[in-house]
């Protein structure tokens, strides 16, 4: 809890008054990689309206998915409900889109403009099975309002 509540102190800190929401995406991605443990990925899919998919975005870790249509997978299924997704397992999940051989949980957050539009996800993915429990699940919403609440003031 108690290092739950300084990397949500260290991204409002850090993301205050930042005008550019790529350099908020990319340190935002940095800070959650280096602060939360058993993490393989962390970064984002933004929101491609015109193509009606995510596209992606500034992240930590191995090569990934360049393009996820809305609805597949747990980013595309995230992104298109606006509801958080958990998954224990990924070999478990029907339709899971699988960039890195090395993933076995995933918690994916929808980035929701002030407005109610879509702008994207936050993605992280685990070497680990049933990574994410109720705490990170809790401290990566609040990540992802601070995030958006950045995004929505440099923009």
């Amino acid at each position: 809890m108690k290092n739950d509540q300084l990397l949500l102190s260290q991204l409002t800190s850090l993301l205050a008054g930042e005008p550019s929401p790529l350099a908020i995406l990319a340190n935002a991605s940095a800070l959650i990689n280096q602060s939360v443990s058993q993490l393989n990925w962390a970064g984002f899919y933004l929101y491609d309206q015109a193509n009606n998919e995510l596209v992606l975005g500034p992240f930590q870790g191995q090569v990934a998915c360049m393009h996820i249509k809305m609805g597949t997978g747990v980013c595309g299924i995230a992104a298109q409900t606006q509801t958080t997704q958990v998954v224990a397992d990924v070999s478990q999940y029907p339709g899971y889109i699988s960039c890195d051989a090395a993933a076995r949980s995933e918690l994916v957050v929808p980035l929701v403009k002030s407005n109610g539009e879509l702008y994207g996800v936050l993605d992280l993915d685990a070497p680990v099975l049933d990574r994410f429990d109720d705490q990170l699940f809790a401290c990566m919403t609040a990540a992802a309002a601070i995030i958006m609440k950045a995004i929505d003031e440099a923009t």
